[in-house]
């Protein structure tokens, strides 16, 4: 019974240290941030050349 209870103890820590760590991604560092703004630069640039041949 006690190496279960270790087990389960083991297994609800790294559960728990996956979730905070998955909390903790959501700030946004400086090179996905250009990374997004790279990203919509190119669709304006994909709309405004879609615009211009319509």
């Amino acid at each position: 019974m006690k190496m279960h209870t270790r087990k389960l103890l083991a297994i609800l820590l790294l559960s728990s240290f996956g979730i905070l760590g998955l909390s903790a991604c959501d700030d946004q560092g400086p090179a996905e941030k250009f990374g997004e703004e790279v990203d919509e630069a190119a669709q304006d640039a994909e709309r405004s050349i879609e615009d211009a041949t319509d």
